[in-house]
């Protein structure tokens, strides 16, 4: 009897993927459990040792805030990219393939280097589960060692690690940081870190290290008194924006300054950004601290690394970042349909942030002011309310919908209750449950009038979450492409 065939690639990725997705997977859980008990790092320091330590070979920046993680975690990555030096990005969720989690260059893992890692993990984690009272290593902890494993494997000079959820307790909390960076602080996941910013932000201070610089872009007071104490305890420099680091409108496009530590002051100017929102001005300065911050660790034991970190490198790296996802501004391939944006906006905060995004765009005539449609997902564990306050005021219609690939939705008929509570402006509520045809309903609703053509299309704007944008986007995309740069005629 002859042996059977081997696997194909994909076969072996889809078994894989299946195996994972098998393990305690937080990002599925409603609500999601956050402690000591769940959340242990003792267990993820054990699995590392296990498959070698790989985190103890990489020169990590590690990232973690309310917003603002991805957007600066790609504006890190892509100066680095810039300078010339090979770069690892370990980021969550994905929108629509695991393997975009663990990116090298800005090139996600292939698929087969995605099984093999599975089949270095897997005998581990099993013997774990059978060792480990209380069981061995979740799907986070996997995919984090995943992603450590890969990257020290790669040699990359920089890994950019972006933080789950939380800060103290999260399995990226094993790194061992050249810079620790906190971007933002507002209210997200209450009921696992609390209702108050200073405990937010205490979590998400934990990753703050002794030894390693740390970078905040926090300005509320009390959070930002909160982070400059974990800093002052664990004895480490901290560069706080408004005080150290500022980014401000120049004559010549923004201007990045630096008090530097033996005096003086560093100057950047002619900063532009790629990603749109004038909310990416605060994650560019903090960006650009990471970056110089970075800069001046490795002058000391690396200088040809930080030799690479010129002005000219970081200037084109945020000129140049993209992150899908975030305010993506997608144009139809047919001028009769509706220009597209997807953001990830889950919270109050980012929800804003996206509002003013959009009133930039409308202000600059990229679609028609009368045919707004937004397509909302929310999950059961945020504020909908809140996101619903800072989003359905500005629509004319609001598609009411849920992603299904996720049990966390808030169901649509409960969604579209709160959407009516708020939604002051008249906007016309529309519940439909699967997300496909809340797409098709929406481009319908923003298509050009027939009888006034002259008018132009409007504008659809996917929002509420990170899952309901990766189901969507693969559907958007058949008919839309991602406008590049600032293109005002897209």
């Amino acid at each position: 009897m002859s042996d059977p065939a081997p696997l194909t690639t994909d076969a072996r990725r889809d078994a894989a993927l299946a195996w994972l997705y098998g393990r305690i997977n937080y990002e599925h859980s409603a609500p999601i459990p956050y402690s000591e008990q769940g959340m242990k790092l003792d267990r993820m320091r054990e699995l590392l040792r296990r498959l070698g330590d790989p985190h103890k070979r990489l020169r990590t920046v590690h990232i973690a805030g309310t917003k603002g993680k991805g957007s600066t975690a790609a504006m890190v990555a892509s100066a680095i990219r810039e300078a010339g030096l090979k770069v690892g990005v370990y980021s969550s969720p994905h929108l629509e393939r695991f393997e975009e989690r663990i990116a090298v260059d800005g090139e996600p893992c292939p698929p087969g280097a995605f099984a093999d890692l599975v089949d270095r993990v897997r005998p581990v984690a099993e013997a774990m589960d059978r060792e480990k009272e209380g069981g061995g290593p979740t799907y986070f902890d996997l995919a984090t060692a995943m992603a450590m494993l890969r990257l020290a494997d790669e040699r990359v000079d920089a890994a950019v690690l972006e933080v789950g959820l939380g800060g103290r307790l999260d399995s990226t909390n094993v790194c061992l940081p050249a810079v620790c960076v906190v971007t933002s602080i507002s209210l997200d996941h209450t009921e696992q870190l609390g209702t108050s910013l200073e405990g937010i932000a205490r979590e998400k201070g934990g990753i703050i290290k002794p030894g390693a610089p740390a970078v905040s872009g926090v300005m509320a007071p009390g959070p930002r008194e909160a982070i400059a104490a974990i800093a002052a305890e664990q004895g480490c420099r901290l560069w706080q924006r408004g005080r150290d680091y500022a980014l401000e409108a120049s004559t010549d496009g923004l201007r990045f300054t630096r008090t530097l530590a033996g005096g003086g002051v560093e100057t950047i100017d002619g900063v532009t950004i790629g990603l749109l929102g004038e909310h990416q001005q605060s994650n560019a300065a903090v960006a650009l601290a990471a970056l110089t911050v970075l800069r001046d660790v490795w002058a000391a034991s690396e200088p040809e690394l930080a030799a690479a970190l010129t002005h000219d490198a970081l200037r084109r790296g945020l000129q140049r970042a993209r992150l899908a996802g975030r305010v993506e501004w997608l144009a139809p391939v047919d001028p009769a349909l509706p220009r597209v944006v997807i953001d990830c906006a889950h919270n109050a905060a980012s929800a804003a942030a996206l509002g003013d995004a959009l009133a930039t765009l409308e202000q600059e005539g990229r679609f028609a002011a009368d045919r707004r449609v937004l397509v909302l997902a929310v999950s059961g564990d945020k504020d909908a309310g809140a996101i619903a306050r800072e989003l359905a005021p500005r629509f004319d219609h609001v598609v009411v919908t849920r992603f299904v690939e996720n049990p966390r939705a808030i169901a649509p008929a409960e969604l579209a209750r709160v959407v009516h509570a708020v939604a002051a402006s008249g906007a016309k509520v529309h519940t439909v449950d699967e997300p496909g045809e809340a797409w098709r309903r929406a481009n319908e609703l923003a298509a050009q009038d027939h009888d006034a053509p002259e008018a132009g299309a409007g504008v659809v704007v996917i929002a509420g979450s990170f899952f309901l944008a990766a189901e969507l986007r693969p559907l958007v995309l058949r008919e839309t492409s991602p406008v590049q740069g600032d293109a005002p005629d897209a």
